[in-house]
Parts: C-alpha cells; sequence; structure tokens
C-alpha cells in the first residue's frame, strides 16, 4: 500500500497532539513534522517531502485558507477547524475534506482515506498517461479504469485544473482523466494536435471553420489565445488555397 508523508500545523497544543495519535495509528500515515504557524510550515515543506497536511483554519497571521493557495498543488490538504463556516471556501482551494473539531478517529480515517485513493490515481495516471499503443493511441485513466483513446477521434482536450476532458467525435460525454495539460501534451506524439489556449489542445484535422480568434465546433467556440495565435495562423496560411 502506497504511503503519505504528513505535517499537521495547529497552534493548540491539544489539538496538534490529537491528530499526531491518529496519524501514527493510520498505517497508512507517517507523521513527519508538526508546526504551530504558517511560516514553520513553509520551511518543513521546503525541506521534507509531504504529501499531506493537516491544517487548521485559525491561526496567527496566516490564515489555514490563505495558507493553502501557497502550496505545492501536489501537496493535499484537510483543514481540520472548530468553524464551520469555512467550508465552502475550503472546497474552492481543492481541499481533500474539511473536518470540524472536536474530530473522531472514524472521521479522521475517512478524510485520510480520501486522500489515499487521490494520490494512487494521480500516480496511477502519470504512469499510464504516457502509455502508447501505437503512435495514435494513448492511454489514460478514467474512473479507475485505464483507457485507450484513438487520437483520430479525438475533437479537442479542454483542461481544468488537474482534470482534463477528452471529447471525441465518436463518444456524447467526454472521457474525464486526473491529469494536467501539460502531461498529455507531452503524451501526443502526433503533429496534429496543437495548443490553442492555456485551457484547450486541438485536432488541427477537425478544424472546420474559424471565426475571429474562434475554433468553431458545432455549439462549442474555442478562444485563440494572443500567445498561440501566431503558430496557428502559420498552419492554416499553409493550408489556404491562393
Amino acid at each position: 500500500m502506497k504511503s503519505l508523508n504528513c505535517a499537521v500545523v495547529d497552534d493548540e497544543p491539544l489539538a496538534l497532539e490529537l491528530i499526531e495519535g491518529y496519524i501514527k495509528r493510520t498505517p497508512f500515515l507517517i507523521h513527519s513534522k508538526s508546526c504551530v504557524t504558517a511560516s514553520e510550515l513553509l520551511e518543513v515543506l521546503n525541506n521534507n517531502h509531504i504529501d499531506l497536511v493537516f491544517m487548521d483554519i485559525h491561526m496567527p497571521n496566516v490564515n489555514g485558507l490563505e495558507l493553502s493557495t501557497l502550496l505545492d498543488q501536489n501537496v493535499m490538504v484537510i483543514f481540520v477547524t472548530a468553524y464551520d463556516q469555512y467550508a465552502l471556501e475550503s472546497y474552492k482551494v481543492n481541499a481533500v475534506d474539511y473536518l470540524l473539531k472536536p474530530v473522531s478517529y472514524a472521521e479522521f480515517l475517512k478524510a485520510a482515506n480520501k486522500a489515499l485513493n487521490l494520490s494512487e490515481l494521480r500516480s496511477s495516471a502519470d504512469k499510464f498517461n504516457n502509455s502508447k499503443s501505437s503512435d495514435d493511441t494513448i492511454f489514460v485513466k478514467s474512473d479507475y479504469k485505464l483507457v485507450q483513446v484513438n487520437m483520430n477521434d479525438v475533437i479537442y482536450i479542454e483542461g481544468l485544473k488537474d482534470y482534463i476532458k477528452i471529447y471525441l467525435e465518436s463518444e456524447v460525454n467526454p472521457i474525464v482523466s486526473l491529469v494536467s495539460m501539460k502531461v498529455i501534451e507531452e503524451s501526443l506524439n502526433v503533429d496534429y494536435f496543437m495548443r490553442v489556449h492555456r485551457s484547450f489542445i486541438v485536432n488541427m484535422n477537425k478544424v472546420k471553420v474559424v471565426d475571429r480568434s474562434r475554433i468553431v465546433f458545432g455549439k462549442v467556440l474555442i478562444p485563440i489565445s494572443d500567445s498561440y495565435k501566431d503558430r496557428f495562423n502559420d498552419y492554416i496560411s499553409e493550408k489556404i488555397v491562393k
């Protein structure tokens, strides 16, 4: 089983001690460091490999929500707080879970398992997204399954934070995979795919209509951003009948 290196940040000694004890009771968690301030945690993260942080929200100087935005995107966060009014905000910063004090071990374990599942899914995605059976296919992890994608069938790919959606001609619904745009772009070893926006990669063989810096796929309009416009225009210029 995969293990997660954990840090705890809380300025309440009893709360800190409780979470430390829960971590030590959980076989797949490793207690690496404990901190009482945001600055201590940032120093820990700079000098240690940490997968998961159990974080209080009300702390001196920098609160937990603000602190979570400073962390590397690969570091998972579970908030542990006495205040319920920040739950919605916590999910806006992609927290794995939100636990209210006093936290039972059952609640703690459920949240920890969420983090473990997310970590394993990320690892599987990283492992398999570069797997290719031929120049025209790739494999992506989707809903705990490994799915082969025929690149000739792809219309466009949309990036959404840590996820992508792959839109196919042969399917009504897109394939959703937990992988970054950077990784999927590097996996496309065919030259007919082009990044046209920070959130979109298109199959140039499927482009039929371009209208005022927008690619038209039926009712979907994909913007061509300024940073990619020159390359896109050069490609299109070579195809224009003169």
